[in-house]
């Protein structure tokens, strides 16, 4: 009787979208600073930084889909676009 729930709330529903959340948090914000660095890249480089800005702008977008089906560690995708963006452009800018 002590496990019944009787306060008309399901926590394991509430679990899960809170785990929705916050994986949801993770790879917006790590997507959100790839796309600033695909900003840089349109900017301030020449032709090659531009064609590359739009590929990693796309690769953003793919790895933020893949990151957002994987669950908890979403993250990883998305975080390995941005590190391969900030090299290219420490390289081209």
């Amino acid at each position: 009787m002590a496990d019944e729930n009787t306060s008309g709330m399901d926590y394991e529903a509430h679990e899960r979208t809170y785990e929705g959340f916050i994986n949801f948090s993770k790879v917006g914000t790590v997507a959100v600073l790839n796309i600033v660095l695909c900003l840089i890249l349109f900017g301030f480089g020449g032709t090659t930084a531009v064609v590359f800005g739009w590929l990693m702008l796309i690769a953003t977008v793919v790895a933020s889909a893949i990151g957002l089906a994987l669950g908890d560690s979403g993250w990883i995708p998305p975080t390995a676009v941005f590190v391969l963006t900030g090299v290219l452009a420490i390289l081209l800018v």
